[in-house]
């Protein structure tokens, strides 16, 4: 569990969730709404519009992993169940997530070690250990997450293009291509999930950002799954950032420039290369940093994202950019104005220096 709970509190928005991808809605990628958070106040527009809000000498920091498809149909005990596969860990195994079908709606929570769960094509997945071990049930109402050792007819990563779709939950009105889960940055595949934050970029507002002088600097995490339980901390994650995107972002530092992260994985993986001085250095690995009141951003100036629900450790981290008062105050602008939540829903800028 976590050690801390985030300061900022509002209603569920369950009635707010974006429930597909805004393209059946009539809109372009970058027509989703933008809030403008800063300290000066709030203010409304669309995510097309962004280059407006910046500056040149702004650098983006902005993540390159590509979604892979990791939901399939298992059967437990002759009932359907979902199942999650997400990170592959060192020792070949991957960690899994068994879900309720035929939506992953909630969480099954009763594994155990050693039970095996069929999926299709012939395969199994075999659950080895609570994921992290060294912090079993998690949830404190049983098991969460395994390391799952998966015994697939085939190569794992041609059965995952022939048999899975991406993943996703019960909120959706239905399930997408794996297209409508990249980003326009993605090319290393790897993540459970779609780094959501950068969704909304299309190439022209890219190119409008480049002319404005805005910097992109790029880093690579693969996200785990994001279907964390209230309280419950983020899960270790595979990251790299290489010596070029160090270099930027010392250099705007320096200059007096902001850095401004799209995403809670671009946040997690520059502030994991961060030193305690705030330079960066090039480092790749594992990654089990979580930003929070023990320990705050060291790089970042400002955040790309999109809204979380009540009580995610991700607002831990929206808080330590933002401040506390800044997060309740978005929060409190999105509930008010029916901004959409989750991957396909809309976006927020936050400032603090406006």
């Amino acid at each position: 569990m976590l050690a801390a709970r985030p300061h900022t509190h509002f209603s569920s928005p369950e009635d707010h969730t974006a429930i597909e991808p805004p393209e059946l809605r009539g809109l372009g990628r970058d027509s989703v709404r933008l809030m403008i958070a800063t300290p000066a106040g709030i203010r409304h527009s669309y995510f097309c519009r962004l280059a407006e809000h910046l500056r040149a000498g702004d650098v983006l920091v902005v993540n390159t992993s590509a979604t892979v498809p990791g939901q399939l149909d298992g059967t437990r005990n002759a009932a359907a169940v979902t199942v999650h596969i997400a990170n592959r860990l060192p020792d070949g195994t991957r960690v899994v997530e068994l879900r309720t079908a035929p939506d992953a709606a909630a969480p099954i929570l009763d594994g155990r070690i050693g039970e095996r769960i069929g999926l299709p094509a012939g395969a199994t997945v075999e659950l080895i250990a609570p994921y992290p071990e060294s912090n079993s049930s998690p949830t404190g109402a049983g098991n969460r997450l395994w390391r799952g050792r998966i015994d697939p007819p085939q190569s794992f990563s041609a059965y995952l293009r022939e048999q899975a779709r991406p993943i996703s939950y019960g909120y959706l009105s239905g399930s997408f291509p794996i297209s409508a889960y990249q980003t326009i940055f993605a090319v290393h595949p790897g993540s459970a999930e779609m780094p959501s934050a950068a969704r909304p970029f299309s190439a022209e507002l890219v190119a409008r950002l480049v002319s404005r002088g805005v910097i992109f600097a790029p880093i690579t995490l693969h996200t785990g799954l994001s279907s964390q339980e209230a309280g419950e901390a983020p899960q270790p994650e595979w990251f790299d950032v290489n010596e070029t995107t160090a270099q930027l972002v010392n250099s705007c530092r320096a200059r007096g420039g902001r850095v401004i992260a799209v995403g809670t994985t671009s946040t997690r993986a520059i502030e994991s290369a961060a030193q305690p001085n705030g330079m960066v250095a090039a480092a790749a690995g594992w990654t089990d940093l979580v930003i929070s009141p023990q320990r705050p951003v060291r790089v970042v100036d400002g955040l790309i994202t999109g809204w979380h629900n009540p009580e995610a450790s991700h607002l831990l981290l929206v808080e330590s950019v933002a401040g506390a008062r800044l997060t309740q105050r978005a929060y409190d602008a999105a509930v008010a104005e029916r901004y959409l939540w989750h991957e396909f829903g809309d976006s927020c800028l936050l400032l603090r220096d406006g």
